[in-house]
């Protein structure tokens, strides 16, 4: 842990050496002041000697000052560190989690990442705040306060060598209790969350079912465990500071009984006394301080490793070393032998496809169709390299994927996934995300293209409404229009649409497909549709059953030949009914 907190922090070595001065000197003025009390008592007010007092208060009050300035200073510098700290490692996970390939998101599941992202990474500044706070004042108000109290009085520092080891031993097994409560916290944590998340995504399904008790009950148990565990670490810690301030207060009571009795024999003078118990005080607080230092390393620590996982673990989508050179994209895509398994380690899984080979050609469209769990998304996914093909080979122009830049590869395709997202701001904005100079007019456009024009235009922002989070404010044929639309800004060499027609309505759908063939008509256009009026015109339509391509062809051909393409058509609709209906 703390060599990775070195890494962490060796961009702000000048703040931390800047902090370690400043605390140095705040423990010593703090230590040095008590020195100077007790001469004020012993020689000033014994003897009546105004101008000692006089003399040594003002100094006092200088001393106190610098004390101040070198405590406000090391705080806000090593605050400012460990925030530093805090916004690198949110950047780092942030950029990680974006290299991943799905396979790597879907092992780590969203909610854990969000929580380490945030609530792991705020218990690293914590623990890095508290750290760099007592990193010097600790220790050397420690040692230095122990020797000042013996030097004060020896007869009275046999109370330091009782309370100090009571106070370790107390640490100790307070640490030791906290540590797999803390563990346990963070598991709950993500437990929260995962379930948090399915609820509000699914808040309308558990609203059509009437399951708003099921959903509240399982919520309700997972929170019970998550406020037990809190409710355990609080009475920990609430345990914690009372036993060490009665120690504290012990100890106090002793000095005050054992030196009233020194100073009746005159072995010791009334400052000694006091500056001693301040001294005790000093120690007690450095304790204390180190002991809250471990109380919160635990959880620093398992913080730390569930970081550590997320910045160490390899993307299996990466680029090559030595990417092939290209002057242009011309948007042939071809499938060799392709195959692909989410469990490429354990042969015993059947993979999701198996051997496909077609090529897509631009000007030409092709479309995928098959039943549900098919591998129809998957077969889109291994184009722009979401993921990678465990068998076989994915050809660009004849390049293998695996041998482009993903930037430059994703750059010549225009991907409609199957669940169409908006990211909350205006929706030109939303436009622009496929092409960040893409014009006024140009985005109007492709509205046009996507039959999205209509009713954007009746709001009056028009282009510049405001997107909810997720798109939430439109309709999901509304969504799927406008994610059509952003793959048209783009103008790209190869168009993914991911069954991107389904909540359209035939008429919508067919004006639609109508005006794509102009937009698309140099490029390669690959279509996952349920629906045979989706790909009813392709030029060449892949029935996919079981993973496998069980045939290829045109609508005519498959009608005649294919029993799977059969048994779709004699499910759905002919184009006459619909229009009909």
């Amino acid at each position: 842990m703390f060599s990775f907190f070195g890494k962490q922090i060796k961009p702000y070595r000048k703040i931390i050496c800047c902090v370690l001065l400043l605390q140095i000197g705040q423990t010593l003025l703090s230590l040095y002041l008590p020195r100077i009390n007790a001469g004020i008592i012993d020689y000033g007010v014994a003897n009546g000697d105004t101008g000692y007092i006089i003399n040594k208060g003002i100094i006092m009050v200088v001393l106190s000052i610098l004390q101040f300035g070198c405590a406000v200073g090391a705080s806000i510098l090593g605050a400012k560190a460990a925030l530093s700290v805090g916004r690198d490692l949110r950047e780092k996970i942030y950029t990680k989690i974006l290299s991943y390939s799905q396979r790597e998101i879907a092992s780590f599941g969203a909610p854990t990442l969000i929580t380490r992202a945030t609530n792991d990474v705020e218990q690293v500044v914590r623990f890095l705040t508290i750290l760099l706070t007592v990193l010097i004042t600790a220790p050397v108000m420690f040692v230095v306060g122990i020797i000042m109290a013996i030097a004060q009085s020896v007869s009275l520092s046999v109370v330091i060598l009782v309370t100090v080891p009571m106070l370790v031993i107390i640490s100790v097994i307070f640490l030791m209790k906290m540590l797999p409560y803390y563990k346990a916290q963070q598991e709950h944590i993500d437990g929260l969350n995962v379930i948090l998340r399915d609820q509000i995504s699914g808040v309308r399904v558990a609203k059509a079912f009437t399951r708003e008790p099921f959903e509240i009950k399982r919520f309700g148990v997972v929170n019970k465990d998550l406020s037990e565990i809190n409710l355990a670490i609080t009475r920990l810690n609430s345990l914690m500071s009372p036993l060490f301030m009665f120690i504290v207060n012990a100890a106090t009571i002793a000095i005050l009984w054992f030196g009233g009795y020194l100073s009746e024999q005159g072995s010791v003078q009334v400052g000694e006394i006091i500056a001693f118990i301040t001294y005790l005080s000093f120690i007690m607080t450095a304790t204390l301080s180190a002991a809250m230092v471990f109380i919160l390393m635990p959880r620093a620590a398992v913080a730390t490793d569930r970081i550590i996982e997320v910045l160490d673990a390899e993307s299996s989508v990466e680029d090559t070393e030595s990417p092939a050179a290209t002057k242009s994209l011309r948007g042939e895509v071809r499938f060799e032998d392709v195959s692909y398994s989410y469990a490429p380690d354990h042969p015993e899984v059947e993979p999701v496809l198996q051997h496909l080979s077609f090529t897509a050609k631009p000007g030409t469209t092709t479309a995928i169709i098959g039943s549900t769990g098919s591998g129809k998304t998957t077969l889109l996914n291994l184009i722009p390299r979401l993921t990678d093909a465990t068998g076989g080979a994915v050809y660009f122009d004849g390049i293998n994927v695996k041998d482009l830049k993903q930037a430059e590869l994703r750059s010549a395709i225009g991907m409609v996934p199957q669940k169409a997202f908006l990211f909350a701001g205006s929706l030109a904005d939303n436009m622009r995300y496929a092409r960040s100079d893409a014009t006024d007019e140009e985005i109007w456009e492709a509205l046009r293209v996507a039959q999205a024009d209509g009713f954007i235009k009746e709001n009056k922002d028009g282009i510049h409404m405001r997107v909810s989070e997720g798109g939430s404010n439109f309709s999901g044929g509304q969504r799927q229009r406008l994610a059509i639309a952003r793959a048209i800004v783009r103008r790209p060499k190869v168009y993914l649409f991911d069954d991107s027609f389904s909540a359209l309505d035939y008429a919508t759908d067919k004006k639609l497909r109508g005006e794509l063939k102009g937009v698309t008509a140099d490029a390669a256009v690959i279509v996952v549709a349920q629906r045979i009026s989706s790909v009813i015109d392709a030029d060449n339509i892949i029935v996919l059953n079981n993973g496998m391509i069980e045939d290829m062809g045109t609508h005519d051909e498959l009608i005649e030949r294919c029993a799977t393409y059969q048994e779709i058509a004699s499910t759905q609709p002919t184009e006459e009914s619909e229009v009909s209906a």
